[in-house]
C-alpha cells in the first residue's frame, strides 16, 4: 500500500481539534470505564443472579472475547466508511448495550445480562482503535507523543477508576441497585451521538478496496475459537483440563484455520491483517508487548477485592482505591507522551515495567503479609504509575512508527487485538490463584470452629445415674437391665462437633451453603459460619436425639416390663400369704396332724420372710416407677437442651469472628500474592521482549516499516 494515500481532512483548525478531542476521548472514557466499574459489583451481582465465580467471571470475560474480535472489523471499516460513521454507530451500540445490561436487573437474568455485555463491548471495540488513529494522524509528529499520551491518560484513568465509580453508585444507589452502573453510560452515549453528528469531520482513505470479508470472517473464527479455548483452560491443572471439550476442539479448529487465513489474506487487495507484519522484527516484538501489557493491565480489575480483603471493608467499597491507581496512572500516562517525544517509546516502557515490578513485589511480599491501609496504598502507586508508562502510549507510537499513515486504523486495530488477547486470558489465568487459595478455606474454617457445644443439664440426670448402677447391683432387677442401653445422663454436658467430612459422623456441608462460602468476603465470612453451624445443629440434631431417644425409649420399656413382671409377683406373693391365717387359725386340723408344732413355726418363718421379700418389691417397684417418669421427663427436655445447645455453639462461633477474618483474609490473600507474581513474570517477559526492539530514528519510519 501506497504511503502517500492521503486523508481527507487531514489538516486542522484548533477549533475542530479542540471538538474532535472532546468527543473522541469522551468516548473513549466512558468505553474504558465499563471494564472496570463492573468489577466492584461483580460479586453483588454473582450473588443476586444466582452464578458462582467461575461463571461470573465471564461478565468480563465475554466482554473481551467480542471486544478482541470486532477491532480489527471496525479498524478496517473506519478506513473504508471513514472515521465519523462507525465511532457513532460504535456509542450508539455500547448505549444500547448498556441499556440491556441494566435490564437484565430486572428480569434476573445472568443471560440477557451477557448479552448485553455482548453488544456493549461490539460498540466498545470500534471505539478505542478509531479515536487512538484519529489522534495519532491528526497531530503533527513532534505532538504526536503528546497527543497519544492524552489518549493514554484518559484511556488510563478510566480503566482504573472504573472501579471507584461503581463503588460510587453502588453506595449511592444500594448494592440492590447495580443496574445503574450501567444505566449512567444512556445519555452520556446519547449526548456524544448527536454532537459527532453535528460537529465531527468525517476523515476515511481516499484509497478504498473490495472489503476482505472473507479474511474478516476467518479471523474472527480464529479469535472466538482460541479465546474460548484458552478461557476455559485451567492452567492449574493443565493437561487434564486440555483434553476437555470446551479447550482441544477450539484450540485445534483456531490452528487448523490459520493456513487458510494465511492463504485468504496474502491474495485479498485490501487484507483485514497484513501478513506482511509477521516478518517484520519491529511490529512482531511491539505486537507481543501489546499481549504482555493486556495481561498486565487486567490486574486491576482485582484491586478493588484486594483491596476489600486487607482491609476488612464491605464487598463494593473497595473500588475507592482504585482511585489512586486511577491517578497515578493517567499522571504517568501523560508524562510518557512528553518522554516519548523527547526519548523515545523503548526507555518510557522499559521504566514503566521495571517500575510495575517493583509495585507487585511490594504488594505480594510487604501489602498481603502487613495489612494495613499504608502499605495497600504504596503498592497502588507505585503499580499504577508503572501502568500508565506502558498501558498505551509507547505501544501505539511504536505501532504507528513501524507502519504507514493510511494503515493507522488497521495497524492500531491490529495492536488493540493482540492487546486483547492478554485481556481476555489473563483474568482466567487470575481467578485461578483466587479460586486454589479459596480452596482451602473450608478446610481452614473447620479447624478453627470449636470441636463441642455446650449443652444445659438434662433433669434428673445424676439421679437417674445413680438409680440405673443400683438397678444394676440389685440381684431382683440385674435380670431386667439386661439389654438396656441407656446413655450416661451425666455425662452429656457437650456435644461433639465433627465437620471434617472424613467419617460417618461427620457433617458435609449443602451446595448452598458450600456456594455461600465460595461467595463470601472478608466481612461476611463469620456471619455465613454462624448460618452453617445453625443449618448444621438443624440438620443433624433430629438424628442425635432419635439415637438418643432409641435408648431411653428401650430403658423405659424395659423399666415398664419390669414394673409388670414385680407387680404380677407381688400379687401372687400376696395370695399365698392369704392363706396362710386360714390354716394357721384349723389348730384342730393340727391337733389332728400330730401336734407338730414346730411345722407351725417353720410356716410363720416362711410367712416373715415373704413379708420381708414383699417389701423389698414394693421398693424396688417404688423406684422403677419414679425412674421411668424421669426418663419421660428426659426424653420431653432432649429437643429444647440440643437448641440450648445450638445457641451456645453459635455464640462460640461468633466470639471467634476475629480469628475466623483473620484466617479468610490470610487464605485469601495467598492468592493475591500468586496473581501479582504472576504480574511480575509478566513485566519481566516484557523487558525481555524489548531487548529485540529497535528504536527508529527520530524524525522518520523505521527501516523496517511495513511498505
Amino acid at each position: 500500500m501506497s504511503k502517500h494515500t492521503k486523508q481527507q481532512g487531514h489538516t486542522k483548525s484548533d477549533k475542530s481539534l479542540v471538538w474532535m478531542a472532546v468527543i473522541y476521548l469522551l468516548g473513549l472514557f466512558i468505553g474504558a470505564i465499563d471494564t472496570g466499574i463492573i468489577t466492584p459489583a461483580r460479586p453483588i451481582i454473582q450473588s443476586q443472579l444466582g452464578v458462582d465465580a467461575n461463571l461470573g467471571i465471564w461478565m468480563i470475560t465475554i466482554y473481551t472475547l467480542t471486544y478482541a474480535a470486532i477491532i480489527p472489523i471496525s479498524g478496517k471499516l473506519a478506513d473504508k466508511k471513514g472515521r465519523k460513521g462507525v465511532y457513532l454507530l460504535s456509542i450508539a451500540l455500547f448505549g444500547t448495550g448498556s441499556l440491556i445490561c441494566a435490564l437484565s436487573a430486572g428480569v434476573d437474568s445472568f443471560l440477557v445480562l451477557m448479552l448485553g455485555r455482548v453488544v456493549q463491548a461490539s460498540g466498545a471495540g470500534g471505539i478505542m482503535p478509531v479515536a487512538t488513529a484519529e489522534f495519532g494522524t491528526s497531530f503533527p509528529e513532534e505532538k504526536r507523543g503528546m497527543a497519544l499520551g492524552l489518549v493514554g491518560a484518559v484511556y488510563g484513568i478510566a480503566n482504573v477508576l472504573g472501579a471507584s465509580v461503581g463503588s460510587l453508585v453502588l453506595n449511592i444507589a444500594g448494592t440492590d441497585q447495580w443496574q445503574w452502573i450501567f444505566l449512567i453510560n444512556v445519555p452520556i452515549c446519547l449526548f456524544i451521538v448527536i454532537a459527532g453528528i453535528i460537529v465531527l469531520p468525517n476523515n476515511r482513505m481516499e484509497e478504498t478496496k473490495a472489503m476482505d470479508k472473507l479474511g474478516t470472517l476467518l479471523m474472527t473464527l480464529i479469535i472466538l475459537a482460541l479465546l474460548y479455548g484458552l478461557k476455559n483452560l485451567d492452567f492449574f491443572n493443565f493437561i487434564s483440563s486440555f483434553t476437555t471439550l470446551k479447550v482441544w476442539p477450539f484450540i485445534l479448529l483456531s490452528v487448523v484455520l490459520l493456513p487458510l487465513f494465511v492463504a485468504v489474506e496474502r491474495k485479498a487487495e485490501d487484507p483485514i491483517f497484513h501478513i506482511e507484519y509477521a516478518s517484520n522484527r519491529q511490529i512482531m516484538v511491539t505486537l507481543a508487548l501489546g499481549v504482555v501489557v493486556g495481561c498486565s493491565m487486567m490486574g486491576m480489575i482485582f484491586i478493588p477485592q484486594f483491596a476489600e480483603n486487607c482491609l476488612k471493608i464491605p464487598s463494593g467499597s473497595g473500588g475507592y482505591f482504585v482511585i489512586i491507581l486511577g491517578f497515578c496512572s493517567g499522571a504517568a500516562s501523560m508524562m510518557s507522551g512528553k518522554l516519548i517525544d523527547k526519548h523515545g517509546a523503548k526507555p518510557v516502557m522499559a521504566a514503566g515495567f521495571l517500575i510495575t515490578i517493583i509495585g507487585c513485589l511490594y504488594l505480594s511480599f510487604v501489602a498481603v503479609r502487613f495489612v494495613n491501609v499504608i502499605n495497600v496504598v504504596i503498592s497502588l502507586i507505585v503499580i499504577g504509575f508503572g501502568l500508565g508508562l506502558t498501558m498505551g502510549t509507547p505501544l501505539n507510537y511504536m505501532m504507528l512508527q513501524n507502519t504507514s499513515d493510511e494503515e493507522s486504523n488497521s495497524a492500531l486495530a491490529t495492536l488493540s487485538l493482540v492487546r486483547s488477547i492478554g485481556t481476555a486470558v489473563a483474568p482466567a489465568i487470575m481467578v485461578g490463584f483466587i479460586v486454589h487459595a479459596s480452596a482451602g478455606l473450608q478446610g481452614g474454617l473447620m479447624d478453627l470452629l470449636p470441636k463441642q457445644a455446650e449443652m444445659p443439664a438434662l433433669p434428673y440426670a445424676q439421679e437417674i445415674d445413680s438409680a440405673m448402677e443400683q438397678m444394676k447391683q440389685n440381684p431382683m432387677l440385674s435380670k431386667q437391665m439386661e439389654g438396656m442401653e441407656i446413655p450416661k445422663l451425666s455425662d452429656m454436658t457437650t456435644m461433639d462437633i465433627q465437620m471434617s467430612g472424613d467419617g460417618d459422623s461427620s457433617y458435609e456441608m449443602p451446595a448452598d451453603l458450600l456456594d455461600k462460602l465460595q461467595n463470601s468476603d472478608v466481612t461476611t465470612i463469620a456471619d455465613i459460619t454462624v448460618e452453617m453451624v445453625d443449618r448444621m445443629f438443624t440438620d443433624m440434631t433430629p438424628t442425635v436425639i432419635e439415637k438418643i431417644n432409641t435408648g431411653l425409649d428401650a430403658g423405659i420399656n424395659g423399666i415398664n416390663t419390669g414394673i409388670q413382671s414385680m407387680e404380677s409377683a407381688m400379687a401372687q406373693m400376696g395370695g399365698d400369704m392369704g392363706a396362710m391365717p386360714q390354716m394357721g387359725g384349723d389348730m384342730s386340723a393340727m391337733s389332728q396332724m400330730g401336734g407338730d408344732m414346730s411345722a407351725m413355726t417353720q410356716m410363720g418363718g416362711d410367712m416373715s420372710a415373704m413379708a420381708g421379700a414383699a417389701a423389698g418389691m414394693g421398693d424396688s417397684l417404688q423406684q422403677m416407677k419414679e425412674l421411668s417418669g424421669q426418663l419421660s421427663e428426659v426424653k420431653a427436655a432432649l429437643p429444647d437442651a440440643f437448641r440450648k445447645a445450638g445457641e451456645n455453639y453459635a455464640a462460640a462461633v461468633r466470639d471467634l469472628t476475629p480469628e475466623i477474618e483473620d484466617m479468610y483474609q490470610s487464605t485469601v490473600n495467598t492468592g493475591y500474592r500468586n496473581m501479582y507474581l504472576f504480574q511480575v513474570a509478566a513485566n519481566v517477559l516484557g523487558l525481555l521482549l524489548l531487548l529485540l526492539y529497535r528504536e527508529p530514528k527520530r524524525g522518520g519510519k523505521t527501516g523496517e516499516a511495513v511498505q
